[in-house]
């Protein structure tokens, strides 16, 4: 697949480059990419809560009242999970929601998503750029040039574009990483990709490599 190269001002260059067949233009498979995707999002989670069960509450443990004769249930303790301000029955505690995928599973996800967006003509290739300090204003012009404002974007870019990465943080709806980083969960959740012509290697050796 052959695209043009835009510049950052939104007007088209003199150059073009070929996509890799083997990265954008592969058999999709969901399953895959809903078990990276899985895979992301379970790793992502802390896991830190924490609920008081009968064991561990703090609480008197004297009868609330007698047992017998009241021609009511029996009352026991007050840390019971019946009474208001007991414990808790099989509450969650903490636990590693990570887990295991296979490279090969992983590559062939971000195959797929990067092949989806391809197809959907959500891809943009810009020429190489760079900031001498963040500047917000800066990268939203670009977005504005690319006809992309107030889209979903994800722009990859390589390790040297830090001022990048700050002028866009604050920006909604827009997220900048290395192409290096590049996972199934970022180009799904993005609308439309822009990719800093530099750093398309980099997306080849990574993906290649399974990485």
């Amino acid at each position: 697949m052959e695209l043009k190269v835009y510049k950052i001002d939104g007007s088209e260059s003199t150059k073009t480059v070929t996509l890799n067949e083997n990265i954008f233009n592969v058999e999709p498979n969901d399953h895959a990419i809903w078990l990276d995707v899985k895979h992301i999002m379970a790793n992502k989670r802390q896991g830190t809560h924490d609920t008081l069960e009968k064991s561990t509450i703090s609480g008197s443990t004297r009868k609330l009242k007698r047992q017998k004769g009241t021609g009511g249930a029996r009352a026991g303790s007050i840390k019971s999970p019946t009474i208001r301000g007991g414990a808790t029955v099989f509450g969650p505690h903490p636990r590693d929601y990570s887990f295991k995928l296979n490279k090969k599973i992983k590559r062939l996800a971000r195959f797929s998503a990067l092949t989806y967006k391809a197809k959907e003509n959500n891809i943009t290739i810009i020429e190489d750029f760079a900031f001498d300090a963040p500047k917000t204003k800066a990268y939203r012009q670009i977005l504005k040039a690319l006809n992309l404002d107030g889209q979903k974007t994800l722009l990859l870019a390589n390790n040297s574009n830090t001022n990048v990465y700050l002028s866009a943080r604050n920006l909604p709806k827009t997220e900048v990483i290395r192409a290096l980083d590049l996972n199934t969960y970022d180009v799904l959740n993005a609308r439309h990709i822009i990719i800093c012509e530099n750093s398309l290697p980099d997306i080849e050796i990574m993906l290649e490599q399974g990485e």
